[in-house]
């Protein structure tokens, strides 16, 4: 009964709640987000017991019960609030655009005067989404790679698949140069529309933190991550040395106020070296990255994304889906 009460809350809040909240003023707008989210919090014990042992488990010492139990407050609040993001993605994003400072768009403007595109490497932490909404808004052709979570799952009906392609994916892409570009194991596609971007001078967007599929597994390399060996895909690298685009690292945070954000770009990673040790480097900067906002990044709502990372054992986490519209914007 909860979790179908849970599930119509999902979609009567992405289909009529936000979008109207998504029009008042910032601060009322992202204040009605954090109450929901502290809502979710009070209602939905076993998920924040979930959060709370993710966080402890990974971070061991490094984070006490109290912190983890308000860094846990905060996932909750971050996750809502960037429902909100996505629906101030209107009228060339401007609603959103006045929130979201913009730092290092010199490094992406020098990388792109090489002519060989760039490509942007992220992690699954903050708005990420929707703040690369608003590089393309800007002016930056952007094309991200990337799952939309509801064509892999396991068990997700045509139905909430057409919920999410609807309310979700199709406001995205507006603000997209390309179709999503989706990395299903053994798609060569992958990599010949990347390169099509990249030849187009245009910016290519990887959140190189993803998950791996059980089918990816075998190219998946372990590097230092949060203080654990995690398994992750260096496709990033991979792509750098096919087509000599060079890659920068892009992250977005929120401010204390939940309405603000910035969006930071860095100058290019240099790839020189094993791919394992550029890929090093990225990690390392996804590892601050994470650690200087812990609470928003995505996957400590999700611990069977931390076990197929390898950062949680495999069987230390019990399954306990809102059924198949819990929110996901990866």
């Amino acid at each position: 009964m909860k979790n179908a009460l849970r599930r119509a809350e999902i979609v009567a809040f992405w289909l009529a709640v936000a979008p109207l909240t998504a029009r008042l003023p910032p601060r009322l707008a992202y204040g009605i987000a954090c109450w929901r989210g502290d809502r979710y919090l009070r209602h939905w014990p076993q998920k924040r017991a979930e959060v709370v042992h993710g966080l402890r488990e990974v971070l061991g010492q490094e984070l006490s019960e109290e912190d983890a139990q308000r860094v846990a407050r905060d996932v909750f609040r971050s996750n809502s609030c960037q429902v909100i993001d996505v629906m101030r993605l209107r009228g060339r994003a401007k609603p959103l655009e006045r929130l979201v400072e913009i730092r290092g768009r010199e490094h992406l403007d020098a990388a792109l005067a090489g002519g060989k595109g760039a490509i942007l490497c992220s992690a699954h932490a903050g708005s990420y989404v929707s703040a690369f909404s608003l590089l393309h808004a800007s002016g930056f052709p952007l094309t991200t790679i990337g799952r939309w979570w509801w064509n892999y799952r396991p068990g997700v009906s045509p139905a909430v698949r057409r919920f999410w392609d609807l309310i979700y994916a199709r406001r995205i892409l507006r603000y997209r140069q390309r179709p999503n570009i989706e990395p299903w194991p053994g798609r060569v596609q992958v990599a010949v529309q990347s390169a099509a971007a990249l030849r187009g001078n245009e910016v290519v967007m990887i959140c190189s933190d993803a998950a791996p599929l059980d089918a990816d597994l075998a190219r998946t390399i372990e590097v230092p991550f949060l203080g654990r060996q995690a398994r992750l895909l260096p496709g990033v690298v991979t792509l750098a040395q096919l087509t000599g685009a060079p890659v920068l690292m892009a992250f977005v945070r929120r401010c204390a106020d939940y309405q603000h954000q910035v969006l930071e770009i860095s100058p290019p990673v240099p790839m020189d070296g094993e791919t394992a040790t550029a890929f090093g480097r990225c990690v390392s900067a996804m590892d601050a990255a994470v650690r200087a906002s812990l609470a928003e990044w995505d996957f400590w709502f999700e611990p069977g994304d931390l076990a197929s990372l390898g950062l949680l054992p495999e069987n230390s986490h019990r399954a306990d889906q809102v059924g198949e519209l819990q929110r996901s914007t990866r």
